[in-house]
């Protein structure tokens, strides 16, 4: 088996992610995307970096993986939070170490990049084989709920 690559996404990735992105949300919420919005999305992150970064995972030229780098700042800890999104792993590349390599890449430009006060992510609640991969990577289930407003859907709130 050859070596994984990780890389910065750039917009020739478009497709790649855009179709990880629906293949995630299909798979770990039973959602179905609207694809024209998932492209303007992944297009926005890919064309501004202030909007986050995609970190793709290649093996032989070819993506198997991909996750999504937003940050978050805090003021408690006078630093930035990466959080870690859009996580998806191609079926036929998953339980070989790809998410992996793209966590510990990751963590490792978090360290070097100064200001960074640690790394999130979210997970389904339902989505067991997930969380028991995160806690197997030494990342820690915290005390918050997550709480949102979707105005992507029927309006509710504010």
């Amino acid at each position: 088996m050859s070596a994984i690559v990780i890389r910065i996404g750039t917009i020739d990735d478009l497709e790649s992610v855009a179709a990880g992105n629906a293949a995630l949300a299909l798979e770990a919420e039973g959602r179905q995307l609207a694809p024209d919005a998932v492209r303007a999305g992944v297009r926005r992150v890919l064309a501004d970096p202030t909007r986050g970064v995609y970190y793709l995972a290649e093996r032989d030229g070819k993506v198997v993986g991909q996750l999504l780098i937003t940050r978050e700042w805090s003021d408690w800890r006078d630093g930035w939070f990466w959080w870690i999104q859009s996580v998806y792993v191609t079926p036929a590349a998953r339980r070989q170490g790809v998410f992996r390599a793209l966590y510990e890449h990751v963590c490792a430009a978090a360290r070097r990049a100064g200001e960074v006060c640690g790394v999130r992510l979210y997970v389904d609640a339902r989505n067991v084989r997930a969380q028991q991969v995160y806690e197997r990577l030494g990342m820690q289930r915290t005390e918050y709920c997550l709480y949102e407003l979707d105005w992507s859907g029927p309006q509710r709130g504010c």
